[in-house]
């Protein structure tokens, strides 16, 4: 626990730092509060970078989480453009890049992560770009608009969400558009292989290009820029860039530096703590430690806000676990895909609704007969009813969660 007038340094000005100093205030904490964000901007929204942002329809003011003034109100101080160089546990201290020393008695690292680059030839290319940040999707709303006005194609590389969202976008823009996925079905670590087809069925039938089992070789380029994504089998996918989506690695560099557990993200508990009980973590930089041992690395909204709650509850001395069902959601095209629990290892599935035709449906993930997650496509009540029976540990059958008539909710009675 630390001292109620001590001062709280965050490293990152995300939605988990955010949420994290917001949680210390909402809870009576009086010290200081610093968030440091190494980006020009304030807290912002990331999910509609790939989305409505990037097509134009939600502009910078819907983008913004927090304003500066709000923040101010909390006595919350933003300093942004900020770099931090260590951590110097021993002295309780952080050492920016500019040599500036910031005492802290609780800290709070809430780093995020970092988009993977391909080790490819002509993969450092102008317009070869991922994307993370409002900066990052701001280069690809230059690099759509130039495919648009010189008639270009686009390559994504990556059947991921990032990947197939950024796709949907620039189709919805008019773009042609080929995926190339190394793995043989899109989203194979996140959906059963009915889902994962029907998704690879929605793009095409919107005219992009999907590669499975995609073999690159290099990227040939042309005065600086990408030109063409060559295969190893000597196809060539001409392109006016190159959108990555391959996803991320965990920002756990300073954390390692000054000794603490890190293992593909910073090693927390329930309560976001680290090994020194000065300082907790939040966000995509953490793998939390299970209770049987293994690690849970969840990448969304939810597990910042949540987690970042739990952080603060930490460095107030009081227990907060987060343990309540993930979920995660991805807007492509006119369908939402909405999904709670964690589906690796199912086993059995039963579908609600109308997969075959346009409506609305959802996949019910069994492992060893126990229900562990549904995914919901424009099926919202679906969606809220699997996170109270996932919540509450109850478990339809097959039949039950297939048969339409059947209300679900009555086994939550």
């Amino acid at each position: 626990m630390i001292e109620s007038d001590g001062a709280v340094l965050i490293v990152g000005a995300g939605q988990a730092g955010t949420m994290t100093a917001e949680a210390l205030r909402s809870s009576g904490f009086a010290g200081p509060i610093t968030l440091l964000g190494d980006e020009p901007h304030g807290p912002y929204h990331r999910p509609p970078l790939s989305k409505a942002w990037l097509a134009g329809e939600v502009g910078d003011a819907q983008l913004m989480l927090r304003a500066p003034e709000m923040l101010a109100r909390k006595t919350i101080t933003l300093r942004t453009g900020v770099r931090v160089a260590a951590i110097d546990r021993e002295a309780r201290q952080l050492q920016l890049v500019d040599g500036e020393r910031l005492p802290y008695a609780g800290l709070v690292l809430a780093t995020g992560a970092t988009p993977r680059r391909l080790p490819l030839a002509g993969g450092d290319a102008s317009n070869v770009l991922p994307l993370r940040s409002k900066d990052d999707a701001s280069a690809i709303a230059a690099l759509l608009a130039r495919c648009a006005g010189q008639d270009l194609p686009l390559v994504v590389i990556g059947g991921g969400f990032i990947g197939l969202e950024v796709a949907a976008t620039a189709r919805k823009k008019g773009l042609a558009v080929t995926v190339l996925e190394a793995a043989p079905r899109l989203l194979g670590r996140v959906l059963s292989p009915e889902l994962s087809a029907w998704y690879a069925a929605l793009h095409r039938s919107h005219g992009v290009q999907l590669v499975l089992d995609a073999r690159i070789e290099r990227l040939d380029t042309a005065d600086g820029l990408a030109c063409a994504v060559v295969m190893a089998d000597g196809t060539r996918h001409a392109c006016g860039g190159v959108v990555l989506g391959v996803g991320v690695s965990a920002n756990d560099g300073l954390a390692a530096a000054a000794g603490l557990a890190c293992d593909r993200g910073i090693v927390v508990d329930a309560c976001g703590r680290t090994a020194d009980p000065r300082i907790v973590a939040a966000g995509d930089c953490t793998a939390r430690r299970l209770d049987d041992g293994s690690l849970l690395r969840l990448e969304s909204v939810q597990n910042a806000t949540e987690q970042a709650k739990s952080a603060a509850a930490a460095l107030l001395g009081q227990d907060r676990p987060f343990t309540a069902t993930p979920w995660f959601w991805s807007d492509q095209y006119d369908r939402k895909l909405q999904m709670a629990g964690l589906s690796a290892g199912a086993d059995a599935w039963a579908v609600r609704g109308d997969m075959a035709g346009g409506g609305s449906f959802s996949v019910y993930h069994y492992r060893a007969g126990r229900l562990i997650a549904v995914d919901s496509v424009n099926a919202a009540k679906d969606h809220l009813q699997a996170r109270k029976l996932l919540d509450a540990g109850v478990t339809p059958t097959p039949a039950q969660a297939a048969d339409t008539a059947f209300d679900l909710g009555s086994l939550l009675a």
